[in-house]
């Protein structure tokens, strides 16, 4: 194997890519209304249109209708990938500006595997952590 990406899903591709590119510093390779590709580094993540609202009219029809799409708005925001970088202190100080850090209390914090690490959230708030080998 070589690598892996991870795909997210969000309700709105174009406020996604916005949000990465501005908040988090990625580019956005390709795009259309329900995909992006964006990358920062050697980093790439893919978005997926999380949009179909459907479900919300099935009411008590959602026994013969079931949830079935696989892009229910539900969806956006249930996704977590790790990333892989360097400096991760400088990273955080950039994305604590950014305000896109887990909470208030959230540091940098070694952990017993051999890493550096702190969490974020996308405004979906898919869980996106950074870590560093040591």
């Amino acid at each position: 194997m070589k690598k892996a990406i991870p795909a997210l899903p969000v309700e709105n591709i174009q406020e996604s890519i916005k949000f990465y590119s501005e908040r988090l510093g990625f580019v956005t390779q390709y795009h259309d209304l329900e995909f992006a590709k964006i990358i920062r580094d050697e980093v790439e993540i893919h978005l997926w249109a999380s949009s179909d609202e459907t479900w919300k009219e099935r009411g008590a029809n959602m026994v013969n209708l079931p949830i079935c799409s696989g892009a229910e708005t539900f969806l956006a925001g249930t996704a977590s990938c790790r990333i892989e970088v360097v400096n991760i202190d400088e990273l955080y100080e950039e994305y604590k500006l950014q305000s896109v850090i887990y909470d208030e209390d959230t540091i940098v914090v070694m952990q017993p595997w051999g890493t550096k690490e702190f969490p974020a959230l996308d405004h979906h708030r898919n869980l996106l952590t950074f870590f560093e080998r040591i």
